[in-house]
């Protein structure tokens, strides 16, 4: 973290910066470009890339997609109509809700064709993306608020991906008046301007590799929620999520309430998991494609306050996942979509500093509260009910014979419901997030 001289204050390099160019900064993005603002999007890869992901698109993330603009009907999309559930001896297949709000499909896609159509949105939109880019932390002004961030070209492999080696050459200031971070849970730029991770908050990790299997084309995604350690009933659920291509995407989560967290061996538990399968669907070694990746969850806000001093958050940055399931890209894209909602609004007041736009920027955390605080903090609870085995065992024993019932959990575990009239699960639902409180 740098202070920024005076005189260079003066000199900017776009309206905003966007630290990251994955669901949450493409989404961003795009929604700052289209009101007609300048913006510079930096991100450390270059596309194609990798993410460690399931895939899986519920009906949340298929209507911000549709917010900018992209063709969910066009070749690549593999569209899914609900949720197949499979544990205590029960198969159960539930629709995705047919509400107002959202549609009623969801989608999968990889990351490696998904992250680079909506950063290339966001370009179309007339975002300027700057790929192989590194921002190593912020540039602040005498009252320590960000004006900028301090960046390295990351330098390039004989492929054209970034490289291991170490950076070379100096760091490049970039200016703007509003900086949003959407570089990841670690958040390198968040934490140079002092906001940790919450320790109060959960966090789950994620395991996943691709086989090819002839269950490619299911019309449902799939959720095995019995994993077992030895004797131990963990907290968590695998996955089978049909990419359309060819293969499928398989993997596991488990969440970091439960005492086995830190002591299983994830791959370990993947590879038994699925040593119980049927071998016809293909989940074995030969018609496994790359290894197994994983990576780490940050979830119901784990990362506070989502502005400070010119900052917003957005994405696993400010720690939006879902406690209860797990689901981050929707997340990710409506609160980068909030975010320039609220951003266009402050700058068109002024500086950043003056009282107006401040005032306009806290806007941002407080409707973030509003939105997701009380589902999240239900979220919470849930999360360290189910870290006791005996409630697990208990939870999936008698709930899922029960369709009624688990009609019910699959709209408040995917946070799917009509906020304005809806059924009367609905309107449970939003009762319970309203009364809960948004801490």
């Amino acid at each position: 973290m740098t202070s920024q001289p005076a005189a260079d204050l003066s000199r900017r390099d776009a309206d905003v910066i966007v630290v990251g160019a994955g669901p949450g900064g493409a989404a961003a993005a795009y929604h700052l470009a289209h009101a007609g603002l300048d913006v510079l999007v930096l991100e450390r890869s270059t596309f194609p890339r990798e993410k460690v992901c399931g895939d899986g698109l519920t009906p949340r993330a298929v209507k911000s997609l549709i917010g900018m603009g992209i063709d969910t009907t066009a070749p690549g999309w593999a569209r899914n109509e609900g949720l197949r559930i499979i544990g205590g001896g029960v198969r159960l297949e539930l629709p995705w809700p047919q509400l107002a709000t959202y549609p009623d499909y969801g989608l999968v896609r990889t990351r490696l064709d998904f992250d680079e159509i909506l950063a290339r949105t966001a370009q179309k939109a007339g975002a300027r993306l700057q790929e192989l880019t590194e921002v190593t932390g912020a540039v602040l002004d005498d009252a320590g608020r960000i004006v900028g961030v301090k960046a390295r070209r990351v330098p390039e492999d004989v492929d054209g991906r970034p490289s291991r080696e170490r950076h070379v050459g100096e760091e490049t200031t970039y200016r703007a008046r509003l900086v949003i971070a959407a570089d990841g849970g670690s958040s390198r730029l968040a934490l140079s301007m002092g906001l940790a991770k919450r320790e109060d908050r959960p966090m789950g990790v994620a395991v996943r590799r691709y086989y090819t299997s002839p269950r490619t084309n299911d019309t449902y995604l799939e959720s095995w929620l019995e994993l077992w350690q030895g004797d131990t009933l963990l907290p968590g659920y695998g996955w089978i999520f049909p990419v359309g291509d060819g293969t499928s995407n398989v993997g596991l989560g488990l969440l970091n309430t439960s005492a086995s967290f830190r002591a299983t061996n994830y791959k370990q538990l993947l590879e038994a998991w699925l040593g119980g399968m049927p071998p016809e669907w293909g989940f074995t070694e030969d018609h496994a494609l790359g290894s197994v990746k994983g990576g780490a969850l940050p979830m119901g806000f784990n990362r506070t306050p989502h502005y400070t001093r010119g900052l917003m958050l957005v994405g696993d940055a400010g720690g939006v996942i879902n406690p209860f399931n797990g689901e981050g890209i929707a997340y990710a894209m409506e609160t980068g979509e909030l975010a320039a909602e609220v951003a266009v609004q402050a700058l068109a007041r002024g500086s950043v500093g003056t009282p107006g736009t401040d005032r306009a920027l806290q806007q941002y955390p407080t409707r973030l509260k509003a939105q997701y605080g009380g589902y999240y903090t239900l979220g919470r609870v849930f999360v360290h009910a189910i870290g006791n085995p005996h409630v697990m065992r208990i939870a999936t024993k008698h709930g899922l014979p029960r369709p009624l019932l688990m009609k019910f959990t699959l709209k408040l575990l995917a946070n799917l419901t009509d906020p304005r009239g809806g059924d009367a699960m609905d309107k449970v639902i939003n009762a319970m997030s309203r009364i809960a409180p948004a801490a």
